[in-house]
């Protein structure tokens, strides 16, 4: 597992798809992809589905994502994606009384339990008190890192 913590934002992209029976049908899909701003979220998404998709699509929606790091797995079987809202319990000193607070994060995996292994491996390596509050599969189909793009550098001619 690895993790990454950024600004994600979710996506919608509406095309027209072509079924396993050969007839087209107008879907949305999900993604996610790390960007700082709606505008760079847009531009990604644009450049990353042109070259999976033949034809005209539109981006439909655009939102913030609730949580800032993601669980990646490296398991060819975990294709799905999990939000997972975690509570880690602190206690308050002057109080002497139990504290919560919510953070969320989207967790790559192949089923349910598998999804809650891989909150406890990570979560493992750290000394914070959590729970798992809940765990839900969502309809993002991919997640799209940022890359850095390398400048090309022109060769000096030889003299």
């Amino acid at each position: 597992m690895r993790s990454r913590t950024a600004d994600w934002f979710e996506t919608k992209i509406r095309y027209e798809k072509t079924m396993e029976d050969g007839m087209p049908k107008k879907v949305t899909e999900s993604y996610c992809v790390d960007a700082l701003s709606f505008t760079e979220a847009e531009n990604v998404i644009t450049e990353e589905m042109s070259s999976y998709i033949s034809g005209e699509f539109e981006v439909s929606d655009i939102k913030k994502a609730t949580y800032k790091e993601i669980f990646f797995s490296e398991a060819d079987s975990d294709d799905r994606w999990y939000k997972a809202k975690l509570q880690f319990i602190t206690i308050d000193e002057k109080t002497q009384k139990e504290k919560r607070s919510n953070v969320y994060y989207l967790v790559q995996a192949g089923s349910l339990p598998v999804a809650v292994n891989h909150i406890q491996e990570v979560m493992g390596t750290t000394l914070i008190d959590y729970v798992i509050a809940s765990l839900a599969e969502t309809q993002i189909m991919d997640v799209f890192e940022h890359r850095v793009v390398k400048p090309q550098v022109a060769e000096q001619p030889q003299e």
